[in-house]
């Protein structure tokens, strides 16, 4: 049931990302007020240890808008008890019927070390994860609100526990194909919500230069690369230009839309854009100028 409604209430829109640092409260209720404004259907954040908290922030964007879903892309389950990560999401969902959506994650393993944790295998990890979020549930409010509960996967394993185990799954900065091996392994009855990275620039070179300056080719041994490789991808190809341009979505307003549609061609029921920029309000500029495209396709 609680598919169908997702479904329902993201049908015909798009979705936008901020994933830029911590910057002040303000900032980051006039952004969100912004892409609300301009049309999308849900905002997903991510989250850093001992950064910006997802249940916080989530509380501060949802409280900033009036009809937007709200998402956490990823709520990571290092920084949280199972029982407080159903906790949060409960009383988010209470507060805010039919605008949130919890998507939980196991990051990875260079992040949790910084963090001064042990890493630990993530598929036992999240399946016993949920185990205990599942045995908290009854501590939630009464009567409870029903929310979406998604994963972040990427390889097939994690994909299967998102289909048994949440109601769908949410990639990212992964190519097409992966879309439609992940709508595969999910079946037809499961949300796939997939993020694509994009950068609003005409020229290759200037685009790719951006996406190798932000860090995000540089993950040896990450759920990413893991993923890549699985879809038959080797050490030549994972900092190449080809699958740059397969993976981060570049050009004009017109090439953003396209490579969002080859996503829902590809099985997705939702996608969501995430521009690489450097701070919430130029992010605000981008997502603005892409909407009109984004949202005409």
């Amino acid at each position: 049931m609680v598919v169908e409604e997702t479904r329902r209430q993201l049908s015909g829109s798009v979705g936008a990302g901020l994933m830029v640092p911590v910057a002040p409260a303000a900032e980051w209720r006039e952004t969100v007020r912004r892409v609300e404004d301009a049309g999308y259907g849900s905002v997903w954040i991510n989250e850093a240890i001992g950064g910006r908290e997802s249940f916080a922030q989530m509380g501060v964007l949802l409280a900033a808008t009036e009809r937007i879903m709200v998402g956490s892309g990823v709520a990571n389950v290092w920084a949280r008890h199972p029982a407080a990560m159903q906790g949060g999401a409960a009383v988010l969902a209470d507060a805010y019927p039919g605008r949130l959506a919890l998507c939980a994650g196991v990051s990875m393993g260079s992040m949790v070390e910084q963090a001064g944790l042990r890493w630990e295998r993530p598929l036992q990890k999240m399946r016993d994860y949920l185990d205990r979020m599942d045995e908290s549930a009854d501590m939630a409010p009464r009567p409870p609100v029903p929310f979406p509960r998604l994963l972040g996967a990427l390889g097939p394993k994690m994909l299967e526990l998102a289909r048994d185990r949440a109601d769908g799954a949410l990639p990212a900065a992964m190519p097409v194909e992966h879309t439609r091996r992940a709508r595969e392994i999910l079946g037809p009855d499961k949300l796939l919500v997939v993020m694509q990275l994009a950068i609003p620039e005409t020229d290759p070179a200037t685009a790719r230069g951006i996406v190798r300056a932000s860090g995000l080719l540089d993950l040896p041994g990450s759920p990413y690369d893991r993923a890549l490789r699985g879809l038959g991808y080797g050490d030549d190809d994972l900092k190449s230009d080809p699958l740059i341009d397969l993976r981060f979505a570049w050009g004009d307003e017109k090439a953003i839309a396209d490579r969002m549609q080859e996503h829902r061609g590809a099985g997705a029921d939702h996608v969501a854009v995430s521009v690489l920029a450097p701070d919430l309000r130029s992010t605000a500029d981008l997502l603005e100028r892409l909407a009109p495209a984004l949202m005409a396709r």
